[in-house]
């Protein structure tokens, strides 16, 4: 299964790339992360493998993301043409997921980032809510781009917003 999130945001790309990029806050905008933490390399950098959980529910699921894709390596000075890409590969218990995020200059105060994901299950059952359900996937990526807005534009704080 394949889709792409597409989402328009009000700040330089390159304040965009260095938010997106800091492990500090990605708890401030990933709903349900509970640990994100390097176990070989530097958080963010090519080649990085991390340890992730996710809660959802009462639930915590664990998975390793290794960075596929970096460009480019330094994230300050990006000349305006220039596209910002963040790859990563997730696997977890019977799934893979490959993200590719792009970081475009849409004019000098606005960032402009397309993400496309892509999942496979080994599991036949979740393979078919995947084929059954695919939106959910997509809405629950693009929950994930409207946090990371709502906290860049506005500060917000998804734990806050937590009952």
């Amino acid at each position: 299964m394949k889709y792409t999130n597409l989402i328009e945001i009000a700040l330089p790309r390159e304040q965009v790339a260095q938010l997106l990029s800091d492990p500090a806050h990605i708890p401030k905008w990933l709903r349900g992360v509970v640990r994100h933490e390097p176990v070989k390399g530097v958080h963010g950098e090519l080649g990085t493998e991390s340890r992730v959980v996710m809660r959802t529910g009462n639930r915590e699921v664990e998975c390793t993301e290794t960075i596929t894709r970096r460009e480019p390596a330094e994230l300050r000075d990006i000349p305006a043409a220039a596209v910002v890409r963040f790859d990563r590969e997730i696997v977890g218990a019977g799934m893979w997921s490959a993200v590719r995020d792009r970081l475009t200059e849409a004019g000098p105060e606005t960032t402009h980032w397309e993400s496309e994901s892509e999942y496979r299950f080994d599991s036949r059952l979740i393979r078919l809510l995947g084929r059954l359900l695919p939106g959910t996937f997509r809405k629950q990526s693009q929950q994930h781009m409207r946090d990371f807005k709502a906290f860049a534009e506005e500060g917000r704080d998804v734990r806050e917003s937590r009952g």
